[in-house]
């Protein structure tokens, strides 16, 4: 899988379930909530304040 800031965060975590150590770093600590699964990581780094680029 080609990981973007496009790319939804539950298709990312159940491609890859380890990648949960960066969404947590990052403060993103709800990856279990129905809505983080399903944003881009694009939108979820917008509201946690982190530069999507730099992430993927």
């Amino acid at each position: 899988m080609t990981v973007t800031k496009k790319s939804i965060i539950g298709d990312v975590l159940d491609a890859a379930p380890d990648t949960a150590a960066f969404f947590f770093e990052i403060g993103m600590h709800c990856l279990g909530c129905p809505s983080a699964r399903g944003e881009s990581i694009e939108d979820a780094c917008a509201v946690h304040g982190t530069d999507a680029d730099e992430l993927v």
